[in-house]
Order: C-alpha cells, then structure tokens, then sequence
C-alpha cells in the first residue's frame, strides 16, 4: 500500500471522530465567542462591544470572590485526595483476590453520577434527620450547615469520597509498573520503608501523579452539580464557585454576552493550567530519558 493511499485511510478513520469534536467542541465554543464580542437584545439584534465584557468580568469583585473560592477549593480537595490516594494505594496488597475485590469496590464511587453525589451527602447531612449528622450529634459535634466551615469541609469530604478512589487506581497501577529489581536492590542494600518510598515508589509515581493532578485540579476547578444540590451556593455566597456563577450570569440573567467573556475566561484558565502541567510532565520525561542513558 503506497504512502498516499495510507495517509488517505487514516484521514478517512478518523473523519467521524473529527466530525463529532467540531460539533461538540469546535461549533459551541465558536458560539461562545461570538456572544463575548457582542450585545444581543432577546437573542436577535447584535452590536458589536469588543472587550468590553472582558474588562467588565475581570473588574467585577462577584467574579474575582468566585474564582477565588473555585481555586481554594480546588487547592483544599487536591490537598486531600493526592496523599491518601498515595496511602491506600501503598497499603493495597499488590496480587491477590483480595485486591480485586478493593478495586471493584473503589471504582463504585467513581461510576456514581454527579447528581446522585449531591443528593447522597445533601440527605446524610440533614439537620436532625441525616445520619451523618446524627452520628456527629452523638459524639457531640453540630454538624451546621449554616457555618461556611462546616459547609466547605462536608464539600471536600464529599469530592474526596468520590474522586480520591481515581488517585488510588492510577497509583497503584504505577507501583505495579515497579521492576522488582529496585526492591530487591533496596533489600540489599538495607533500606527502609521511607527510603523505599522516596527514592523508588515516589519518582516512578510523579509521572502518574502529574496525570491525576491535572485531572482532579480541572475537575474540581469547574465543579457544579454536588456544591449546587447540598448548599445551594450558600451559606450566603460561600459556596458559589465560578462555575454557579457562570450559570447565573448566562443562563438565569440571560446576560449572554457577560456570560461568554466569563465562559472565555473560565477556558483560558482551564487551558493554562492544562499547558503548564503538560509542559511539566513532558520535561520530566525528558530527563528520566536522559538519565537512564548510560
């Protein structure tokens, strides 16, 4: 098969694979890009604003507290979810039936719609009715969730129970990737379990854990259904993060055209974060080739 005809059937493969991104990424994201530039009365009339959107979101203190609160909680949940994956993955037997039953087990969260998440905590958290708040009451803890503290802390306990099973699936497969030669050095030469960890688990994991960083850092920055179903945004504004705001400002103002500069603005982020984690993860690779060369 010549060259050309090759090049024309892979083409031809991957057309209808195009063809669905163009619709679902390329064409709406388009749209949004036109709205952000333009002013629209009831959807029919146009005029043409520039940046002027831009410039209103970016000056605008509700935006700046909502992205704020999207990074510290993004910021919180990673702080949580990365060390226990790391812990439960390294505990997990490596071979077995036994950890077959674990995964099946962790990957049960994971398979759990977002809505349902919500929902499951927002019941085990009601006031005198929940049986979470029961079991706090009986250990003589107020689980109120009118305390913003209380609130952000049910959130990243609810992310973390949904999520931190996703951190332990990617860990553990990377130990499993482990030569065991590198233990059997390590045994050798006397090491511990810490010296293990940091000088053998630890660098063949970063890898892996830039991957699952960089996945629950965009997934919780653009986070909505669970926050939205057990808090409402509230207490007051404590909980409405950019991604509520987005909303409000597009879809229950109808404010399309604020509500395309702050979607542009949510995306450029989103992108930013994803090229910097990229760009680090490829120069790690780089040099882990490089040393091992003899």
């Amino acid at each position: 098969m010549s060259s050309g005809r090759s090049n024309f059937l892979s083409y031809g493969l991957m057309s209808p694979a195009l063809a669905v991104m163009t619709l679902v990424g390329v064409v709406p994201l388009a749209f949004v890009a036109f709205y952000s530039v333009n002013d629209t009365f009831a959807g029919e009339s146009f005029i043409w604003v520039g940046t002027a959107f831009f410039s209103q979101i970016l000056a605008s203190q509700e935006f700046r507290q909502a992205l704020a609160r999207s990074v510290g909680f993004s910021i919180l949940v990673l702080a949580i979810e990365i060390p226990l994956g790391v812990y439960v993955a390294l505990r997990l037997p490596p071979k077995g039936n036994l950890t077959s039953v674990f995964i099946v087990l962790m990957t049960i969260p994971l398979l759990t719609p977002s809505i349902v998440v919500g929902f499951l905590w927002k019941a085990l958290t009601l006031s005198k009715a929940g049986p979470l708040y029961e079991m706090l009451a009986m250990l003589g803890f107020n689980l109120d969730m009118q305390n913003p503290v209380i609130v952000w802390l049910v959130l990243a306990a609810m992310d973390s129970w949904h999520w931190t099973s996703l951190v332990v699936l990617f860990c553990f497969a990377g130990l499993q990737a482990i030569p065991d030669a590198y233990y059997q050095a390590a045994r050798i030469d006397g090491a511990s379990g810490w010296s293990v960890f940091r000088y053998v688990q630890l660098p063949k994991l970063r890898s892996v854990l830039l991957v699952a960083a960089l996945l629950r850092l965009v997934d919780s920055f653009i986070i909505y259904t669970e926050p939205y179903v057990v808090t409402r945004g509230g207490p007051g504004v404590s909980t409405t993060f950019l991604s509520q705001e987005l909303v409000l400002k597009s879809l229950v103002e109808f404010n399309l055209g604020e509500g395309g500069a702050m979607a542009g603005i949510y995306f450029f982020i989103v992108l930013c974060v994803s090229c910097v984690f990229f760009k680090v993860s490829g120069s790690r690779s780089v040099g882990n080739t490089r040393i091992a060369r003899p």
